[in-house]
This record gives structure tokens, C-alpha cells and sequence, in this order.
């Protein structure tokens, strides 16, 4: 006799998305995030168009190797300043996530502010929550084809012009306009504009709530920068229980709790939780079920706050806002926004007392040294010398460290604005001056027409043994 089959259990590693179809949220927390969405987007589309100096205020050139953020000029020597600046925003969101949350998540995020954008585009063309349910179960019709077309048309339109104004950060943006209506761009930035454009469509369009739950790392390792005096978006179960439809005794009093399991805030949350089981991974702190829930307790009566910016000490102690308040003021909190202050202070410190003028030496490996007339040695060096000012400047170059040493080639240069030059330099010293083998010179930079501090340069001047 055969033994049977065994039993095969199979185990899914990624869960089937279920359509979700989030009702639109009104109150002062979806106010704020449309503040936020028109801040964010008028920056982002808008920065590119401004002019600074008669060239685009913000430019990130990787040609010529030139960051231009309005009157400051970056080089790949400068990447330092660029690595501060990930440092301060780095630390920004780990103080914003221990004083609020996911509120980055919530509020300004990219993917918020698209979602965001997307589904207005939804509700204006295909309508409320419930329109939108009742078009999706109708079989394929004309109505239907044309209003699904309609919208993917103006997610695509958004999704073009979000990376042309990416690619605009780039290349000068008016170069981009002037080449996209002559049809002659380039691959790369039309690679570039498609690629940013496929992501905006897919992320904001199809994915949504998949990003924040599944590719976003954010959401993984937020719960190490929380603790008990972190504002989330709670629930008070003690207020809210019994859940029920409202029922009032004779005295006009609730007989239930102020929870009327009425599911607002599930249908108004865009990653499709519900906030009553629970801080959950996937709440992203948009608080669109506070302002539902607000909403419907104004409808019944009651008060306000069954849903609301709370923390853990707070709900468990009852504590008053302005006790939150104070208890916002914890080690964590003052520990982040000290070592803030100091790299913004020392950042800006840094950028201010930053010198236009840039130079390297570079001796000629191909002569170590020679003597030319007379038993006189003579070196030769190549100067890189980079004026990062936006203004043309002449320069005097001069040379110390050793007796008679002198410079025998052209000692004065201009520069354009923010232009990088290799000088070529040949210094002498008369015979019998220096030591035998390498001798410790230094090159100094002067400028002529401004009061720029010298910069100054060492180097080797090699003298034949």
C-alpha cells in the first residue's frame, strides 16, 4: 500500500496588493499637506527658470564639473561641502523623526507630494472614493476607456515635465527647452527625462502605498529614533471602546464609546491601514484619518481628539499638551539638535570664509632638474590655478625658499570667471645656491585687482647631485 502524498505548504513572500481607493480628507492637516505640496513643487519647477549673474541659479554642470547654487560656486575639491550638506539633512530628519514621526513621510516626502498630486488628478476626472469603485467593477466601455485615458494622459504629462525639470538642474534648462523644440536633444538627457518621468508615472501613479511599504528603508528603521515621547498618530482606545453605531439612552447620554466604527479613517488612509489596531510600520503620519475622524465626531457631538498627534507617556498618563511639550525637550532631542547647530555653524563658518582662489603644484616628473646656463639649475612646474568667482580676476605668482630663486616664464595670469588653467612655470636658482638633492619651496598666488588672501603652496625644488 502506497503512503500518501505529503503535504506541501506554501509560503508567500510578498503579499498581493489590494486596490486601494483613499477617500479624500479634509481639515487643517490636509490643508497643511497641500502647503506643503505647493512649497515643495513651486521650489522644484521653479528654482531652474531663475537667473543669478546671467546664467541659471542652479546648476549642477558634471561637464565642466561646476556646481553654481546662486552666488556660490562648487568644484570636485569642494565635495566636502556637499558631504556636510547630506550630514545636515540627515540629521534634520532624525531630529524631526524624534520630535514628530514619520512627518517627512507624511507631509514633504516625494512620493507623498506625487501620490498626493496623482490622486487629485484621479478624483477630478474619474470622482469620489465610490465613483471610482463603481468604475472599475463596469465592464469595458467608451466612458470608461476615455476617463482612464483621460487621467493616465495627465499622469504622463506631469510625470514629462517632472523630468525635463530634473534633467533642467543639469543642463541649463533654457538649452533644454530651446533643443526639446528643435528636436535635437541629446541621448543622454532624453534617457534621463524618460527614465525620471517612468519612475514619477510608476511610483505615484501604480505603486503609491508598495514604496512606502516595501522599498522604502525608512519605514524599517524608524522605530530605533522613537521612544515614549515621540508624537505619533494614536488612537485612545480607552475613549473610543465600546466600538459601535451611536446609541443614546433617554438622558440624550452615549451608551457606547465615542468610536461609531463609522471606518472613516480606514478610507481615508493612503497606505490602507487601520490606525485603531495600533502604531503600525506602515503609517506614514499623514494624519488623514485625524482630520476624518475630527470630522465625524463634530457630525455626533463629541469631542474632538479620538484620533490625534499623541505619544505613549502621553495616552498612558494622561498628560496635557503642555506636558507633551515639555517632554519634547529630552536627551535625544537636545543631543541631535546640538551636534546640528555645531555642523550648520561650522557649514556656513566654512562657506563664508571660503577662498575664491585655488592652486596645486605639480612638478614635471619628466626633468627633476637640469642646468641650463652657466651652471644655473632650473625646475619646472605645472600650476593649476582656479578662480571659483564669478568675476575675471589678474593674479602675480611668486616664489620663495631658497637664495636668488626666481621665476624666468610669465609671472602674471588673468582668469575668466570660474575658470580652471594648468600654467606651465620654470623657476632657476644661480649655481651654488641650495642643497644638494630637495630643497622646501613654496609657491604664493597674489591677486592684483582685489584684496583676496595669497594662497600659498609648497614644493620640492631638486637640485642635480
Amino acid at each position: 500500500m502506497s503512503s500518501p502524498a505529503p503535504q506541501v505548504s506554501v509560503i508567500k513572500m510578498y503579499a498581493a496588493r489590494e486596490e486601494i481607493y483613499p477617500r479624500e480628507a479634509k481639515g487643517r492637516y490636509a490643508s497643511l499637506r497641500w502647503i506643503c505640496v505647493w512649497l515643495t513643487q513651486l521650489t522644484f519647477y521653479g528654482l531652474p527658470w531663475l537667473r543669478w549673474n546671467d546664467r541659471q541659479a542652479v546648476l549642477f554642470d558634471l561637464g565642466a564639473r561646476k556646481f553654481y547654487i546662486f552666488g556660490v560656486v562648487l568644484w570636485p575639491q569642494d565635495f566636502i561641502y556637499l558631504a556636510a550638506l547630506l550630514i545636515i539633512c540627515a540629521y534634520l530628519l532624525f531630529l524631526a523623526t524624534a520630535i514628530a514621526g514619520r512627518v517627512w513621510c507624511g507631509f514633504a516626502c516625494p512620493q507623498t507630494v506625487y501620490t498626493e498630486i496623482f490622486m487629485w488628478i484621479e478624483r477630478k476626472i474619474e470622482g469620489t472614493r465610490s465613483a471610482r469603485m463603481r468604475l472599475d467593477k463596469q465592464p469595458a466601455s467608451f466612458s470608461k476607456f476615455g476617463k482612464k485615458f483621460a487621467k493616465h494622459a495627465a499622469w504622463g504629462g506631469v510625470a514629462i515635465w517632472t523630468g525635463f525639470t530634473f534633467v533642467g538642474y543639469f543642463t541649463p534648462i533654457g538649452v533644454l527647452m530651446q533643443e526639446t523644440a528643435n528636436t535635437t536633444l541629446g541621448g543622454w538627457e532624453t534617457f534621463w527625462i524618460l527614465f525620471y518621468a517612468l519612475a514619477t508615472y510608476g511610483n505615484a501613479g501604480w505603486l503609491r502605498e508598495q514604496v512606502c511599504k516595501y522599498m522604502c528603508p525608512y519605514a524599517r528603521f524608524q522605530s530605533s529614533m522613537f521612544d515614549k515621547d515621540t508624537l505619533i498618530i494614536t488612537y485612545d482606545e480607552k475613549r473610543g471602546k465600546p466600538r459601535g453605531a451611536l446609541q443614546k439612552d433617554l438622558a440624550g447620554s452615549s451608551k457606547s464609546g465615542d468610536c461609531i466604527d463609522c471606518t472613516m479613517c480606514v478610507q481615508v488612509c493612503p497606505t490602507g491601514i487601520d490606525i485603531r489596531k495600533g502604531l503600525q510600520y506602515e503609517c506614514i503620519c499623514c494624519a488623514a484619518c485625524v482630520d476624518a475622524c475630527n470630522t465625524v465626531m463634530d457630525k455626533v457631538g463629541f469631542d474632538r481628539g479620538l484620533i490625534r498627534y499623541s505619544t505613549e507617556n502621553a495616552l498612558k498618563n494622561n498628560l496635557s499638551i503642555k506636558k507633551i511639550r515639555q517632554r519634547a525637550l529630552r536627551p535625544r532631542v537636545l543631543i541631535y539638535t546640538a551636534i546640528l547647530v555645531t555642523i550648520v555653524a561650522v557649514f556656513f563658518g566654512s562657506l563664508a570664509t571660503r577662498s575664491t582662489l585655488k592652486m596645486d603644484v605639480i612638478r614635471d616628473r619628466g626633468s627633476m632638474g637640469r642646468e641650463v646656463d652657466d651652471g644655473v639649475i632650473e625646475n619646472v612646474y605645472k600650476l593649476q590655478i582656479m578662480n571659483t568667482d564669478e568675476m575675471p580676476h589678474r593674479y602675480r605668482i611668486a616664489v620663495a625658499g631658497i637664495d636668488t630663486i626666481r621665476i624666468v616664464s610669465t609671472s602674471e595670469v588673468s582668469l575668466m570667471s570660474t575658470e580652471s588653467r594648468a600654467v606651465p612655470v620654470r623657476i632657476q636658482v644661480d649655481p651654488g645656491k641650495g642643497t644638494r638633492g630637495s630643497n622646501k619651496i613654496s609657491f604664493q598666488l597674489i591677486a592684483l585687482d582685489t584684496n583676496q588672501k595669497p594662497v600659498k603652496e609648497k614644493a620640492v625644488f631638486f637640485v642635480p647631485r
